[in-house]
């Protein structure tokens, strides 16, 4: 079984779909998703939703481009749910320069913040990080004392020299659908991360791998990131299917129940 780390099955284009994405999980041997928060509104939809389904688990966290609409009472909720086996991490946060749909300054400045609440409540972090590489890396090293219950670095876009940076904070790293794509030339890369530290994850409906690329992505189409990881690394889907998820239940140590 597999576990897809980082997905968005409340998004519209997806709703009207999710009861029957949820209920065939397990034939696509899918195990459980991690619905993942951007803002206050998609956290709560996503707490509430790992609460109606036992394979369904929650992130909860303010996304770079929305960090200009913080509220302070956000982090209240924030603190409320994060006691609830179901919410295994604050995310997804970060920075994103390549829209700046949020001023940098301002970026920065929430993710220091969750950076800081996420070690408060004893939570991993996850990552998305897009355009921002060096600020990302000063910021992560600055902070260092408060990255103690893991770091994952969503949707890995930087080059292999980038990961031996990371790997001196014991980063973990997931892949998805972009990794199937024709130019996407990430052979290196891939084998590259540690072995021990490698996810997979759709971050549906976006990213969608071929050969699906143009429609919304799906958690079931995880299968095709497995299979394109396989194929580079020379490993057994079924092997690296639970060589993943054994790496997701350790950066998301609240779903080994």
């Amino acid at each position: 079984m597999i576990i897809d780390s980082h997905a968005h099955i409340n998004d519209e284009r997806l709703r009207d779909e999710r009861e029957e994405i949820i209920s065939s999980l397990n034939s696509f041997g899918i195990e459980s998703i991690v619905e993942i928060g951007f803002d206050l509104m998609s956290s709560k939809e996503a707490f509430e939703l790992s609460q109606q389904y036992k394979n369904i688990y929650s992130a909860v966290g303010i996304h770079p481009h929305d960090a200009k609409n913080r509220q302070l009472s956000d982090y209240d909720y924030f603190r409320k749910v994060a006691g609830n086996d179901k919410v295994v991490a604050i995310g997804e946060i970060g920075l994103d320069y390549y829209y700046d749909l949020s001023e940098r300054e301002v970026q920065k400045a929430i993710f220091v913040e969750q950076i800081e609440l996420a070690d408060e409540l004893r939570l991993p972090i996850v990552i998305h990080m897009r355009d921002a590489f060096k600020d990302v890396e000063e910021m992560l090293f600055d902070m260092k004392n408060h990255l103690n219950h893991g770091v994952l670095i969503h949707c890995y876009q930087g080059s292999s020299e980038f990961l031996k940076v990371l790997n001196k904070l014991d980063c973990y790293y997931a892949l998805g659908g972009s990794i199937t794509f024709k130019n996407a030339k990430k052979e290196d890369v891939i084998k590259s991360i540690p072995l021990d530290r490698l996810l997979i994850e759709t971050d549906c409906p976006y990213l969608t791998p071929v050969p699906h690329r143009g429609k919304p992505n799906k958690p079931q189409y995880i299968t095709y990131v497995l299979q394109k990881l396989s194929d580079v690394l020379g490993i057994d889907v079924e092997e690296l299917g639970n060589i993943t998820r054994e790496n997701t239940l350790n950066i998301f140590k609240k779903m080994r129940g």
